[in-house]
């Protein structure tokens, strides 16, 4: 019995599912992925809390706003930039007995160097930047001068998940005005941050 070929209307029909099943193979395909996309370089929202000495601690919320076009290679791995914008309450002692606070509002540009060509998951991280508080800084035991001052950091951090969407981030930063006005006693933060990255 000689073999049997498709009706014309079946070749037709398989005809006219074939764009389909290609669509959806490419968008299975594009879906996986995304799904694998590295979000590290990615903007992120975080909290951080903070620790400095004289009984002063903060809540820091932020954001990190990467510069999309701009990278280069160090020391065999990527060196990478962004925008820390953040808003903290620092909480203090202001006299004995009593607790006060101040917001401060601040921005930094910050490297970002990620080792093996920019594939690890850990990175070293340093920033330099400004940020200004609604009161003076004032405790029983230290007074700055100005409530603009400039903030450095350098910390270590690592990403984490699928997509490394997840980051954890310890840093120590500075603060001072850099002379502007005297007294300039500074301050000195050990700062813990989770981020997500998206």
């Amino acid at each position: 019995m000689p073999p049997t070929t498709p009706s014309l209307p079946l070749r037709r029909r398989g005809a006219r599912l074939l764009p389909w099943l290609a669509a959806s193979a490419g968008l299975l395909a594009g879906t996986q992925a995304l799904a694998q996309e590295d979000l590290s370089k990615a903007p992120s929202v975080y909290l951080q809390g903070e620790w400095a000495e004289y009984s002063t601690d903060a809540l820091t919320v932020g954001a990190t706003l990467p510069w999309r076009n701009w990278s280069m290679p160090l020391w065999g791995g990527e060196l990478r930039g962004h925008w820390d914008i953040y808003l903290s309450r620092w909480s203090f002692d202001r006299a004995p007995g009593g607790r006060s606070n101040s917001l401060v509002l601040g921005v930094a540009p910050t490297l970002r160097l990620r080792p093996d060509q920019g594939r690890a998951a850990w990175f070293w991280e340093a920033g330099l930047g400004a940020n200004v508080g609604n009161h003076v800084y004032r405790t029983v035991d230290r007074e700055f001068s100005t409530s603009f001052n400039f903030a450095t950091h350098v910390g270590i951090g690592v990403n984490l998940g699928a997509r490394r969407q997840h980051e954890l981030l310890l840093s120590v930063q500075h603060v001072s005005n850099a002379g502007i006005k005297q007294p300039n006693p500074g301050l000195n933060f050990v700062q813990l941050r989770y981020a997500l990255h998206f």
